[in-house]
């Protein structure tokens, strides 16, 4: 099944400051802080929420179809999209800007200084779903406000299932942008902070949110996953990871075995299972799109966890 994956696509670059940033900044001079930091560790990585729940499903075998906006500097990015045999038809260049992209500054004590530039990110609203053509399954991840309440608007029109994933995005809405998703979709992803910010804003429980939906996922880090359907809830236990080296791009590894299962037929227990594997292959790498375990490794890693296998 065709899967169309709308969301971001970004660079981020990181950068490591070989010291604290509580040596260099001082509290009674805030008010006029100016700083410079050294940072002899720069690597430079490809992101962005779309990009990375492409590449893991990707790896599961999966057909993931990439819908997103990119600016002027994009040529890397679209030429590593081509290599990993990614459809490009729906990354859309907007002429005078710069593909979305955050600069971090980490120091010793794992402390994160982060600016985000959205540009082109801010145009997503210029693609349309209607589009794209033999798409069986969505997820409108995160991107800018305008584009995915319009693709969220656009796969309910056209009676294709999709995931509601708010991630970062989360606070750009109201309570009543927010339940408008939660209705247009068949699905919604969360972490726990998320769901507890989407109950704040809803003014309504997460049980009360799961019964709009077919499924209400919260992740838990290292505490697993819950999914609430049909007024129960199934646990899916945390799968051990053989190291703890890098959280980022996790979820979206996550996102990508649920939206594996969901095409394919399978259970929402096994969805949660094969997310929960595929969130503890990438922990172990740094970066959110440079491990790269066949899909007979994936098979074996969930029958290792669970003592069954899914293909």
């Amino acid at each position: 099944m065709r899967t169309l994956i709308c969301g971001s696509i970004a660079y981020d670059t990181i950068m490591v400051f070989r010291d604290r940033f509580r040596n260099h900044i001082l509290p009674d001079q805030i008010h006029i802080l100016n700083v410079a930091f050294l940072v002899p560790d720069l690597r430079r990585e490809y992101g962005g929420c779309a990009g990375n729940i492409a590449y893991n499903l990707r790896l599961l075998g999966g057909e993931p179809v990439v819908m997103a906006t990119v600016g002027e500097d994009s040529h890397p990015y679209e030429s590593r999209l081509e290599r990993l045999g990614l459809e490009r038809t729906h990354v859309l260049r907007v002429e005078g800007t710069y593909t979305a992209q955050a600069f971090i500054t980490t120091d010793l004590d794992d402390n994160q200084i982060t600016a985000f530039h959205p540009g082109a990110m801010n145009h997503s609203h210029l693609n349309s779903v209607h589009e794209a053509e033999g798409i069986g399954l969505g997820i409108v991840a995160p991107d800018g406000r305008e584009g995915m309440l319009k693709h969220a608007r656009e796969f309910r029109e056209a009676g294709i299932p999709f995931l509601f994933d708010p991630g970062q995005g989360l606070p750009m809405y109201n309570g009543r942008e927010l339940i408008d998703f939660i209705d247009a979709a068949d699905y919604v992803a969360a972490n726990d902070y998320e769901a507890k910010l989407l109950e704040e804003r809803t003014g309504m429980s997460v049980a009360a949110l799961a019964r709009r939906v077919k499924a209400f996922v919260i992740t838990r880090g290292g505490q697993g996953s819950v999914i609430h359907t049909e007024g129960r809830e199934i646990h899916i236990p945390c799968v051990r990871a053989e190291a703890v080296v890098d959280p980022t791009g996790c979820g979206d590894a996550y996102r990508a075995g649920l939206l594996y299962a969901l095409a394919n037929g399978l259970t929402l227990e096994d969805a949660g299972r094969l997310a929960s594997v595929m969130g503890a292959i990438k922990i172990a790498h740094r970066g959110a799109q440079n491990h790269r375990p066949s899909r007979e490794e994936i098979d074996e890693r969930f029958y290792e966890a669970f003592g069954y296998r899914l293909w």
